[in-house]
């Protein structure tokens, strides 16, 4: 069985081909430039790998309305170029079969709820903190969509009382995106998260947003992982600062062993590691092919 997959992000495509274990036996990178010459780009690379199916995990606001005359667009990006593209519909011009369309954290979080660090749970969430914030939902064993789809990125969040940054959000200035992502992080110290110590100042403050998202997501959703993706999460002296900050905000109101003992356990890096993304829209292409 082969299966194509692309992971599409709002800085770089990736292109790969899989089989029904979650192997990637090939894959292919490139920037995400204008819509036309990136997707000339992918099409250039499954035209000759027979596939069955494929997944496509995309950066978003997205149409996953399958009644909609819209579905499979990319909708209100602010993305030059690719506002109201037509993803989906392009490429079935070129490929006569089936193809899985949801986010590209919707598609991570199917990723390691199927091979990765929620393997065996029927729920988790995944959120990738990196040029953008996003949070993909796997609830009952299905990914949430609803009216559109979750945009946990934009959740609104209280400010640091030593924070005087703006935000960078062009929507929503400092919700959890303008205030956590990597542009938020280099628009605030005016370098790089990479470029910062780990006992920089900075991450305790990037602790302090993402802690209050995610014990806001735990005591709406309850699910029974929480993978932190994403370029940011790179930064592995975060992980600690974030579990106090989530037990701070609970303060002990949730009476479950995870949180009170095995927090680092329960708030972890992807099982897949970088490849979540791309594997889980490998299982979206295996889930359209089924």
């Amino acid at each position: 069985m082969i299966i194509g997959a692309v992971e599409a992000g709002g800085t770089k495509f990736v292109c790969g081909i899989g089989n029904e274990e979650g192997v990637i036996h090939d894959r292919v990178s490139f920037p995400t430039e204008q819509p036309e010459k990136t997707l000339a780009q992918v099409i250039d690379y499954f035209k000759d790998k027979q596939v069955e199916a494929i997944g496509v995990g995309s950066f978003g606001p997205i149409n996953i309305n399958q009644a909609s005359p819209q579905y499979g667009y990319v909708t209100t990006t602010p993305k030059p170029g690719w506002g109201n593209y037509p993803f989906i519909p392009e490429l079935k011009k070129v490929f006569d079969v089936p193809f899985g369309w949801d986010t590209d954290v919707n598609a991570a979080a199917l990723g390691e709820a199927t091979w990765g660090a929620a393997k065996g749970l029927d729920s988790c969430l995944y959120y990738t903190i990196g040029t953008g914030v996003g949070v993909g939902v796997f609830v009952e064993g299905k990914l949430v969509h609803g009216l559109v789809h979750p945009e946990g990125g934009h959740v609104l969040v209280r400010r640091h009382p030593e924070d005087t940054y703006e935000g960078c959000c062009p929507y929503h200035g400092d919700c959890l995106e303008g205030a956590a992502a990597g542009p938020a992080l280099e628009g605030r110290w005016k370098v790089k998260g990479s470029e910062l110590t780990p006992d920089h100042p900075a991450w305790a403050m990037e602790a302090f947003y993402i802690g209050q998202a995610v014990a806001n997501a735990i005591l709406l959703i309850s699910p029974k992982k929480i993978i932190l993706g994403g370029g940011v999460m790179h930064q592995k002296q975060l992980f600690p600062l974030i579990h106090e900050e989530v037990k701070k905000n609970l303060n002990g109101y949730i009476s479950a062993q995870s949180l009170m003992d095995g927090i680092a356990d329960y708030i972890v890096p992807p099982g897949l590691g970088d490849n979540a993304g791309l594997a889980g829209s490998l299982a979206l292409g295996l889930r359209a092919l089924k």
